[in-house]
């Protein structure tokens, strides 16, 4: 069943036509919610958050583009509401737990480990705007188009502020590999 049939089901009361829409759509909208936030619990609630105020909306979608750009724009304002009223973005912090754990299973070296927990750290400091275009495109493959759309901007704009974003990312990345650097920016 397509997802304008889901609708109309949804729309005339069908509880499993609800589940089977809500089934289709939530680890896409719960993973970037995750890597926007780096806490489970608080991307679970937005997640939920984003889904209660699409199925209250859903007489308003009109259909002129897909359903999953539609919900995704829904996402992108709980997500950044969400982190807006917490007035800052936690870091994501890392423990000797979470190390030990992944140096048991043999999945990841100290080196490895470090650079993760240096380009996790780096992405939680972009800004709000330049961190949604990088997680959506890098990290959850949407095209530009389908950014610029979910964000309501141009597509430029949206293929800019990936191009800023890869930018800072490589500078706070590169800084980190190099002492001179933050001896040159005490001084």
């Amino acid at each position: 069943m397509d997802e304008r049939q889901l609708i109309t089901k949804i729309l005339a009361g069908d509880a499993d036509a609800e589940r089977q829409l809500y089934d289709a759509h939530v680890d896409r909208v719960y993973r970037l919610a995750y890597r926007m936030t780096r806490e489970g619990d608080l991307a679970e609630d937005m997640t939920q958050d984003t889904f209660i105020r699409a199925f209250d909306r859903l007489a308003s979608f009109r259909g002129d583009g897909p359903f999953g750009g539609w919900l995704h724009r829904i996402a992108t304002s709980v997500i950044f509401s969400g982190l807006r009223k917490r007035k800052r973005v936690r870091q994501y912090e890392t423990t000797d737990v979470d190390l030990e754990l992944l140096n048991s299973a043999g999945s990841l070296d100290q080196r490895n480990w470090d650079l993760r927990r240096r380009l996790d750290e780096a992405i939680n400091n972009l800004d709000l705007n330049l961190r949604m275009v990088f997680v959506m495109h890098d990290y959850e493959g949407f095209t530009h188009g389908e950014i610029a759309q979910v964000m309501d901007t141009p597509v430029g704009t949206a293929k800019a502020r990936l191009s800023r974003a890869r930018e800072k990312l490589r500078v706070m990345l590169s800084d980190a590999d190099n002492p001179a650097a933050d001896m040159e920016m005490e001084s």
